[in-house]
């Protein structure tokens, strides 16, 4: 029997959901997927695409929606009075809501929530209160609005739990550490884990026997070591922070940069609330760096096209930070790379940017084919690597929400 399954990411100021049939061990099928975007600049805006036909395309919404929550609850309405979405025709229509959670500890599988794992995972906001503030929102609305419902999380540090523990441990007091769940854990995991699924398919290889560098490129960004279809290492590390530079965030900088930067970093900031307390420390560093801060803007499109000084450096710091991971990942995996791969909405994208990062690391043997990387990535895995090349280069279209519904779909005590 098929089972409806609402996959549901919230972000920092967004809200998806893709809604999926699905009976245990087959492959989820997509029936329809909504979101609202600018949460954080209003007035927000809804797209709908039902049986992969856009219905509604940035309508601007005049309902005062303040809230991911907000969102949710009118998306799900939308979705329950469509009279073309049959399969929903009432809440108790939905069997499963999979969660996005992006901080999920030592949990190194999806967890069906319950009182125990809710309030566990109320207690792990503090490691990313940046994040996980917003899908516990909706994951408390869906348990009080939703009871027939069962709600699952799925968690971005997850795909993780496999890198070693030299790597993971930071040099600090263990005790301490071990007190307070200091230690890189990693996150886009849900993306790299439909990557690596994907890749190893279009390589014709088991997953178990794939070495990738992949680089996960939007205005969160990260890269991963995969050796024999696990993590081995990755960019991020206690929190999304570490790592690459984003659009607001800065990425690895040294410990102190912050201290320097303002006298009040340790004080809550202004914007804390009674369930999301902020540093000034973390704000910055998350909200207030990055691309917008050297440029002004998010769009890394606008970035990329530009000559101009100030664009030119950003885009030049982040070519600059992506080949030092490439570089350490390639000495990880002891130069046994299938091939390297770009994801995520810029490495999808940015042509520019993939033939700049693959120009710079030509030296371990990457190189791309100038006519395929030009092209629109239209297959989920796309080769656009140099024919002759040492190792293959690749472009993968990540699908997060797929990925939700597909790891609730293989496991039966998930699904039933």
């Amino acid at each position: 029997m098929s089972k409806i399954i609402l996959s549901i990411n919230a972000g920092s100021s967004s809200v998806k959901i893709s809604v999926y049939e699905a009976t245990t061990g087959q492959t989820p099928n997509e029936l329809a997927e909504t979101q609202i975007d600018g949460l954080t600049s209003p007035p927000p805006q809804l797209k709908y695409t039902r049986d992969s036909k856009i219905v509604i395309k940035d309508k601007e919404l005049s309902k005062a929606i303040a809230s991911q929550k907000d969102a949710f609850q009118y998306m799900l309405d939308q979705l329950i009075s469509d009279p073309e979405l049959t399969a929903i025709k009432r809440k108790d229509d939905i069997a499963i809501a999979c969660h996005r959670v992006v901080h999920g500890g030592d949990y190194g599988e999806s967890k069906v929530i319950d009182s125990e794992t809710y309030h566990h995972l109320e207690e792990l906001t503090d490691l990313a209160p940046l994040h996980n503030a917003s899908a516990l929102e909706i994951v408390k609305y869906c348990l009080d609005s939703l009871p027939g419902t069962k709600n699952i999380a799925v968690f971005d540090s997850q795909f993780h739990q496999t890198i070693p523990e030299h790597i993971r441990t930071y040099p600090i007091n263990q005790e301490v550490a071990k007190k307070n769940q200091l230690r890189k854990y990693g996150f886009h995991g849900i993306s790299y884990s439909f990557i690596t699924r994907s890749v190893a398919e279009f390589l014709g290889k088991d997953v178990g026997e794939t070495n990738l560098i992949v680089l996960h490129l939007g205005s969160g960004a990260s890269a991963c070591a995969i050796r024999g279809g696990g993590s081995m290492d990755t960019s991020m590390g206690l929190t999304p922070l570490a790592g690459l530079p984003g659009a607001t965030r800065s990425g690895s900088v040294d410990p102190s940069l912050v201290f320097h930067y303002a006298s009040d970093v340790g004080k809550l900031s202004p914007n804390s609330t009674s369930s999301l307390h902020i540093s000034r420390a973390e704000e910055i560093l998350n909200k207030e760096s990055g691309w917008k801060s050297l440029t002004g803007t998010t769009n890394f499109g606008t970035v990329a096209a530009s000559s101009e000084p100030k664009m030119k450096l950003a885009f030049d710091i982040l070519v600059d930070r992506i080949c030092s991971y490439i570089g350490s990942y390639y000495v990880t995996l002891h130069g046994k790379v299938d091939a390297l791969v770009f994801a995520g909405g810029i490495g999808e994208k940015s042509d520019m940017l993939r033939k700049r990062v693959t120009a710079e690391v030509a030296c371990l043997g990457f190189e791309v084919d100038e006519g395929k990387n030009g092209k629109k990535i239209e297959e989920v895995v796309r080769d656009i690597g140099k024919e002759g090349a040492r190792h293959g280069t690749l472009v993968c279209q990540t699908d997060e929400q797929f990925e939700m519904a597909r790891i609730c779909a293989v496991d039966e005590n998930l699904l039933n």
